[in-house]
């Protein structure tokens, strides 16, 4: 109901009126039916993609399917495995051409890492989301810098290397992708002119970095 109006029996059932018995078992048939498209990936990404191809489609002034498929579910189980869908997805700009560097690809992780942007706007706009669904807002994963024998809550990798693993993916040209960072940049840490062990300490404090940010912007 809080994404869809739901039928007119099913807005008199929520408002408290009174009901049939038949009536009643309409409203238990449709929502058992709820119940189970609730705990279906393939409606959930159903409810995520149809909006969006809306949109997308009356920006193009065109009809027809967006998308080339529903989703594809890829298991992680290393953290080679973890990195490599990381780097995947922040050079999706680069690669589409729609930027030049990682510190310049919009909606990307790799992005809010380098240089975090919260104002109070949006900051008010994500806690009144996360009320709304009754959620805790869930910060970007920190990393870790080496493996803990003990409890492991972060990625098993350094921030600063990870930027240069980006960086260096990045610059392979590749036939089949339109984008790449260009050969003649310097490496991105000497673009940023920060050293190494900066960027270490703010892969260890990310999320202290962002609140303190925010509480500057508030």
């Amino acid at each position: 109901m809080t994404l869809y109006k739901g039928p007119l029996l099913i807005q008199r059932y929520y408002n408290g009126e009174a009901l049939s018995k038949v009536e009643k078992e309409a409203v238990s048939q449709i929502i058992n039916v709820w119940r189970q498209r609730l705990q279906n990936l393939s409606w959930f990404m159903k409810c995520l993609n149809e909006p969006i191809a809306r949109l997308a489609n009356a920006e193009d002034n065109c009809t027809g399917h967006f998308w080339e498929s529903r989703f594809k579910s890829q298991a992680l189980l290393t953290d080679e495995a973890l990195l490599s869908c990381m780097a995947y997805v922040d050079l999706n700009p680069i690669r589409a051409g729609m930027a030049k560097t990682p510190e310049t690809s919009e909606h990307t992780s790799i992005r809010e890492r380098i240089n975090p942007v919260i104002t109070l706007e949006s900051a008010i706009r994500d806690q009144a989301l996360a009320n709304e669904f009754n959620l805790p807002i869930k910060p970007l994963l920190s990393f870790e810098d080496t493996i803990r024998s003990t409890c492991q809550t972060g990625i098993a990798y350094s921030l600063s290397d990870y930027l240069q693993l980006v960086d260096w993916t990045g610059r392979a040209v590749r036939d089949d992708k339109r984008g790449a960072i260009p050969e003649h940049l310097p490496t991105i840490l000497k673009r940023f002119n920060i050293p190494a062990e900066h960027w270490l300490t703010n892969s260890q404090h990310f999320e202290q970095i962002v609140h303190r940010r925010f509480r500057k912007s508030a």
